[in-house]
């Protein structure tokens, strides 16, 4: 088994180029196959999340190759719509081929959607907006089917906010009949790109970016190239990384304005933050100040940046609240922190920090992507060695985790367990 090992490493100075974004990635990848003709993606990173999409693309027949930073898509000798269910479940995102698929085959069958598990994310909102556009959808132990002879534009209201099911809702109806329109819509970036995407290839969709998103149906979908956005995730991760013991972290190649709650709250606690049109630098004094985090849906504090967050502010002396609003139970990094010395009490959706403790290195286990960020930040400003199990979940959205933070001066390395240190895994785990 592997694990990552991180020292101390004093300030972190340097500079991060930005991948294209995950959430896009598997969205986008996801999309190619409603087009007609043949689709060339720029950006997309080369992480597990998109190997299993490749295997998942040979399934259903949908050719995709992968050269330098471009994948090509040829999605005209597709056959079939049935998933593997096992593939299907391996990562979250897969129920965007329900959406992709459904117009053009009429039969949809798709494994449980798996990846992070923050006590079981419904698709409640996803069946709704099938049902709304005229599919059935039968649910099974570890599938579900989704059918529909003909898909008719609908008016869809959204109980709650939710970027899958809107990006799910809309790839269902970019080939329906008639006009879609979708209330209480998602707002974020990666809802724009996908909807831009569409849209270079002959799609007809209006308002992305507001809460009314309005969709002409098409019959047809023509080929073309689009670029994907940059990880606003990774980027603010990386931000976070300059405040842990102080140092100027810049991040490349990225869209300042889709990180605005983060920076505004990186320079409330007392990072400086520079930013100019396609980059950000964030200058650490090595003093931080507690203070209050509410996670929400995009323009608010996302909440994948809230466990990176939780890292960082075990820097800031005093107590700091951060508030889980949109996964409440996504508190598994707490444990693991806990384990290296940090003070966190947990109280129902919300985690009290007293910060400006000393840290000490030890032996964590990442559960997620962004807790395995936790874990590292943690482990860069821990005393000794901080040894994190689990990072295939890393992997999921990191393409070269360990020689990005190496870029700017973080000593981490991968290593393999041997019999003599194996933790106990089943309480590192708990």
């Amino acid at each position: 088994m592997k694990y990552i090992q991180a020292e101390y490493s004093g300030p972190l100075n340097g500079t991060v180029q930005i991948p294209g974004a995950k959430n896009s990635s598997l969205a986008l990848l996801a999309a190619a196959c409603l087009a007609d003709d043949i689709v060339t993606l720029e950006g997309i990173p080369r992480i597990d999340d998109v190997r299993i999409i490749a295997e998942i693309c040979q399934d259903i027949g949908m050719e995709m190759k992968m050269e330098g930073g471009s994948v090509t898509i040829d999605p005209r000798w597709i056959h079939t719509a049935v998933i593997d269910p096992g593939k299907a479940s391996s990562y979250r995102a897969s129920y965007y081929f329900a959406g992709a698929l459904l117009s053009k085959f009429g039969s949809v069958t798709i494994g449980m959607p798996g990846g992070d598990n923050f006590v079981s994310r419904p698709i409640d909102q996803h069946i709704k907006a099938f049902q709304a556009l005229g599919a059935q959808v039968q649910i099974f132990e570890d599938y579900y089917v989704v059918v529909a002879s003909e898909l008719n534009g609908a008016e869809i209201y959204f109980d709650t906010i939710t970027s899958g099911a809107t990006i799910n809702a809309m790839l269902a109806a970019v080939r329906a009949k008639g006009r879609t329109l979708l209330c209480n819509a998602a707002v974020d970036p990666e809802v724009v790109d996908t909807a831009n995407f569409l849209n270079r290839l002959g799609a007809r969709i209006y308002g992305a970016g507001t809460d009314r998103i309005r969709i002409e149906g098409v019959s047809y979908l023509n080929g073309g190239t689009h670029t994907v956005i940059p990880d606003r995730l990774i980027a603010g991760a990386f931000l976070m990384s300059a405040g842990i013991n102080g140092g100027q972290v810049t991040v490349m190649d990225v869209i300042p304005e889709h990180l605005g709650s983060c920076l505004y709250k990186l320079q409330e606690i007392g990072i400086h933050i520079e930013t100019g049109e396609n980059h950000i630098t964030a200058y650490g004094s090595g003093t931080l100040r507690a203070t209050r985090i509410r996670t929400g849906m995009y323009p608010g504090f996302a909440t994948d940046l809230q466990q990176p967050m939780t890292a960082l502010l075990l820097q800031a002396k005093g107590k700091s609240i951060v508030t889980e609003r949109v996964y409440p139970k996504r508190f598994a990094h707490v444990p693991q922190l806990r384990r290296l010395g940090a003070e966190i009490e947990l109280r129902k959706e919300s985690a009290f920090i007293r910060g400006g403790l000393p840290l000490q290195g030890g032996w964590v286990h990442a559960t997620d992507v962004r807790a395995g960020t936790s874990l590292l930040l943690a482990g860069l400003a821990a005393e000794g060695n901080t040894c994190i199990t689990g990072i295939e979940h890393i992997e999921r959205g990191y393409e070269d985790v360990i020689g990005n933070f190496r870029s700017i001066g973080a000593k981490l390395s991968i290593r393999e367990l041997d019999s003599q240190e194996m933790p106990d895994m089943i309480n590192l785990q708990g």
